[in-house]
């Protein structure tokens, strides 16, 4: 008897969200194809790559091209540069959105808080190859507006930008937050506008100003999104923004121990070397310890605040 009432729960469950699953299955399909189809291609690291034999007839490489990858200086420079810039976007990142998102919050004027935001959003929507010809435009050094016009004023020499690495991380970082901010901030901002106005009224009464509200209620309500988004962004740490790292300094040479990271690491294989095996062993290694850091920062925030884990 409770085995046919079991059976007629399930049957009526399974009837009852038949059409949410129906309108589930092109996402699922989209993500099969697109996500875990193309993971196949991971035996590629592993072999030594003969296009005239074919991938599974080529012969087995073992961990060579690992080993080929981790004997040069390759590997700790794209690695390095990878870790510390995004270290530093996400920080950056994290801290300018969150301000702004409260600033534009604590604005009476409603059309100047619009304005702010479509501002700060613009560039995030303008393609990077486009970012990439503005700061050629400011950078250049026969031509640029820097070198022309502003340094002269000053009584400064031109500055060959496009040859000069250790200027590249500072460049990079303004032009990342600068594209990225607006997006963040927006964000932000509705966590903040979603946040219960009787909250902040209640802060007030009791006499706290608006640095107390800031303190005490907004950025405890923003925890959550801030946890949640600061993980997502570790589990990508170490994807690289492709245009930002080998569009704006135009390929430059002379910038690769500042400007290279394992994404433009492993289109130069590619592409110059034609080294499918390395290319992969590199792509395999950046998703690995892609796995490993949002794991590991999981696991960390579960024993801050459990309730702010992703899983």
């Amino acid at each position: 008897m409770k085995a046919n009432t079991l059976t007629a729960k399930r049957r009526f469950r399974f009837r009852r969200y038949l059409p949410l699953f129906i309108m589930a299955l092109p996402g699922l399909l989209y993500i099969l194809i697109n996500n875990y189809l193309p993971m196949f291609g991971i035996v590629i690291a592993f072999k030594d790559v003969n296009f005239s034999k074919g991938i599974l007839a080529s012969p087995w490489a073992g961990l060579n091209n690992f080993k080929y990858l981790f004997r040069t200086k390759d590997a700790w420079v794209i690695t390095r540069n990878t870790v510390l810039y995004n270290l530093v976007f996400i920080t950056l990142d994290v801290v300018v959105a969150v301000s702004f998102a409260i600033i534009m919050n604590e604005m009476r004027a409603r059309g100047l808080r619009k304005f702010y935001q479509t501002v700060l959003l613009l560039p995030y929507l303008i393609s990077i190859t486009v970012v990439s010809y503005l700061a050629y435009a400011l950078l250049s050094t026969e031509s640029g507006f820097l070198n022309n016009t502003v340094l002269p004023l000053f009584g400064k020499e031109a500055i060959s930008w496009y040859t000069d690495a250790k200027k590249w991380p500072v460049i990079l970082t303004v032009i990342n937050l600068w594209k990225t901010v607006g997006y963040s901030c927006t964000v932000y901002y509705a966590a903040v506008v979603g946040i219960d106005p009787s909250l902040n009224e209640a802060a007030s009464i009791d006499g706290g100003g608006i640095w107390q509200r800031i303190r005490y209620v907004t950025l405890p309500m923003l925890r959550p999104t801030i946890i949640m988004l600061t993980m997502l962004a570790l589990g990508r740490m170490f994807y690289s923004d492709f245009g930002l790292f080998y569009q704006v300094p135009m390929n430059s040479g002379m910038l690769y121990s500042t400007t290279n990271t394992i994404d433009t690491y492993v289109y130069r294989a590619l592409i110059k070397l034609n080294d499918v095996g390395m290319a992969s062993a590199a792509g395999f290694y950046q998703s690995i310890v892609g796995f490993l850091l949002v794991v590991g920062a999981n696991a960390l925030t579960r024993k801050i605040d459990r309730d702010s884990a992703l899983f």
